[in-house]
């Protein structure tokens, strides 16, 4: 909606929506893409504490995208959001790995995804749920659940904590980015600022609860890349992504991510792709059609093909 010179409002037009529509759903698949290689990544550096990394990756991210503007729209209610997901979430996810089986662990903190697409109606004004949104939303979870679990999904009688962690977990993210999409008028330049306190936050508890680390020389520019890329500008896109798109879309595309990254374990000799992985690169793929297949327009009655004629 926008005013003309003569004070009347009018419609923002169609085709502009969709142009926001696509920006949207590229910028999503780039943040999607960075956080597939952050497992390939995260291989080469098996020594460094969990929450370590976490603090100095946030903490790189933050610095790469602080900007004046961002430091000046900086609000209380975005600085805590953007604690509350960035740093509750990885602190959930990480204890839930301790605490609980991490394969089983990791497939509840695949239910984000999906919890993006219920929630959407609940949290985020204007969009319903549609069949096709939870179709698509069902098969990527069953996608991922074959990944992450190999087909060989047990249910251990230890590790409740754990499970409520993931689930915790999953539901932070979820939350987070809904209301992230609330917060539209806030800048995305502004994420920047919960990722230093997200870092700071991070590296305080790996002081508290992890052994002391001094980066080797060899990690130095893996670290950079992880704090510019998964945990520093995908963060960004990701913003701007809920803020301009449909967040039921965005969720379902979301399921990619663990395709991706077994891909490119694959490709960089840390892992392989097996018949499951095809079969689950199907269900997800199937799921993020579906998900994003278009609506069909209903026609105003009486207009045109299809209309009942008179006579």
């Amino acid at each position: 909606m926008f005013e003309s010179r003569r004070g009347h409002t009018l419609k923002m037009p169609r085709h502009d929506t969709a142009t926001h529509g696509r920006r949207a759903t590229w910028l999503a698949l780039g943040a999607i893409a960075l956080w597939a290689s952050l497992a390939a990544l995260a291989t080469r550096l098996a020594q460094v504490p969990p929450f370590a990394l976490v603090g100095v990756a946030l903490g790189l991210g933050g610095l790469a995208g602080l900007r004046p503007a961002g430091l000046r729209a900086a609000r209380p209610a975005a600085l805590l959001l953007g604690v509350y997901g960035l740093f509750a979430y990885h602190l959930c996810l990480f204890l839930a790995l301790r605490l609980a089986p991490p394969v089983e662990a990791n497939l509840v903190n695949y239910l984000w995804p999906l919890l993006i697409v219920v929630l959407s109606p609940v949290l985020v004004r204007g969009p319903t749920l549609q069949v096709r949104h939870v179709l698509g939303a069902l098969s990527g979870f069953a996608g991922a659940a074959l990944l992450v679990s190999g087909g060989r999904l047990a249910v251990p009688a230890e590790g409740l904590a754990g499970f409520l962690l993931a689930a915790l977990a999953a539901l932070i993210w979820s939350t987070f980015s809904l209301l992230t999409k609330r917060l539209g008028h806030v800048p995305t330049s502004t994420v920047s600022i919960s990722c230093l306190v997200s870092g700071g936050l991070s590296l305080a508890c790996h002081a508290l609860l992890e052994p002391a680390w001094r980066p080797a020389a060899a990690e130095v520019p893996v670290l950079l890349f992880i704090g510019l890329g998964p945990m520093g500008a995908a963060f960004y896109l990701w913003d701007r992504a809920l803020k301009d798109g449909d967040p039921r879309t965005i969720g379902t595309l979301a399921y990619l991510t663990p395709l991706l990254s077994t891909l490119l374990l694959a490709a960089t000799g840390a892992g392989r792709i097996t018949p499951l992985a095809f079969a689950a690169g199907g269900l997800i793929i199937g799921g993020a059609v579906v998900g994003n297949w278009p609506a069909r327009p209903l026609r105003p009655p009486g207009s045109g093909e299809g209309s009942p004629v008179s006579g």
